[in-house]
């Protein structure tokens, strides 16, 4: 099989409500859809969402990366060859992770594909399904209450609140929270935040909450502060924007920074990559999550997948698609009452 033809697509995305966090406000997204067709017929799909906070990248970096680099290199390959391809890609496209996550995917679709099975089992097909959470942005008390309300009308048993902005606010939030939702799952997400001494407070707090997992409080910048933080709480703490590559992965196990990693296959390169963090994150006893970025359903589709073959990703936060208007990517997986389900179609379950 060689690959015969490549293309792309831009998509810019209106979210129909847009969402605050402690760095921005959110209210679009870009991303960039790849086709990979072959001499067998076998075309294969992937997706790429840069996010300039968490994976350095524009969308003007992303198409530069694609037109320059990527649609030169592929025409002519062999997708059997695609641990070679990502490699070479990688010094081709340095610190362009979101782009790289595109041609993963599109390559282990297509060889999913080729074997006739959904990609979950290409990969190891570990479990059939996963809950995810549903993020709520910064927002009013009032508002926040509300959209709970409605998320778990909805069926959603996990919800993940953004904070960071507004200590006090943050703690009256979450104690409300649980007056009013006493059998929902709460995660809590600093997006970088807090200072340690603001985590430690947030936790003594907000301790009869019962705060599943506490995400990124700090900064980036110090990561010593983050494992201050894990020593000094007595709830997980996830890594989010502290890990974007494999070395981050090494670093934070290695010093007992972190509790728990955050694999976004956007911020880390795709499937691949993820593989290698996970199974760094399982020897040092840490337990994995695969999030999203604002992503539409085709990654969404990818990071589910992922998540269902591996036995030590154990939660999910891939909710990126929900708000974005015109996806064209539908009936990819389904989601009921807060549990996400792959189609049986094969690779990721998208065909034209």
């Amino acid at each position: 099989m060689k690959i015969t033809k490549v293309s792309f697509e831009r998509l810019d995305l209106t979210l129909s409500v847009p969402y605050t966090i402690a760095y921005e406000t959110v209210s679009k997204t870009s991303n960039f859809i790849l086709k990979i067709e072959t001499d067998s017929k076998i075309v294969g799909y992937g997706c790429a969402a840069p996010d300039w906070e968490v994976t350095g990248e524009t969308p003007e970096m992303v198409e530069e990366a694609i037109t320059g680099q990527i649609l030169p290199y592929l025409k002519g390959k062999s997708p059997f060859h695609y641990v070679r391809i990502l490699e070479d890609l990688n010094a081709m496209c340095t610190d362009r992770s979101s782009a790289l996550a595109m041609v993963d995917m599109a390559l282990l679709d297509l060889m999913s594909k080729k074997m006739s099975v959904p990609l979950y089992q290409f990969l190891g097909g570990y479990r059939e399904s996963i809950p995810t959470s549903i993020t709520i942005g910064i927002m009013s008390m009032e508002e926040t209450l509300w959209l709970a309300g409605e998320f778990v009308k909805k069926g959603f048993t996990i919800l993940k609140i953004k904070g960071g902005a507004d200590l006090q606010e943050d703690i009256a939030k979450m104690i409300r929270l649980r007056e009013l939702f006493p059998k929902v799952i709460f995660r809590f997400d600093g997006n970088q935040g807090y200072t340690v001494e603001d985590s430690i407070a947030f936790v003594k707090a907000t301790k009869t909450v019962g705060i599943q997992i506490f995400e990124q409080p700090t900064r980036t910048k110090g990561t010593h502060k983050l494992g201050e933080v894990t020593h000094a709480v007595g709830i997980p703490v996830m890594a989010d924007e502290s890990l974007k590559t494999l070395d981050d992965a090494f670093r934070l196990a290695q010093h007992e920074l972190i509790d728990m990693v955050n694999i976004k296959l956007m911020k880390v390169g795709g499937i691949m990559e993820g593989m290698h963090i996970n199974s760094v994150a399982r020897s040092a006893g840490l337990e994995a999550m695969v999030g999203c970025l604002d992503e539409c359903a085709l990654g969404i589709s990818a990071g589910l997948h992922f998540a269902l073959s591996r036995p030590n990703i154990h939660f999910a936060d891939l909710d990126g698609h929900l708000d974005l208007e015109n996806d064209p990517f539908t009936g990819l997986f389904r989601l009921e009452n807060g549990i996400l389900y792959p189609s049986e179609a094969y690779g990721l379950g998208y065909a034209e």
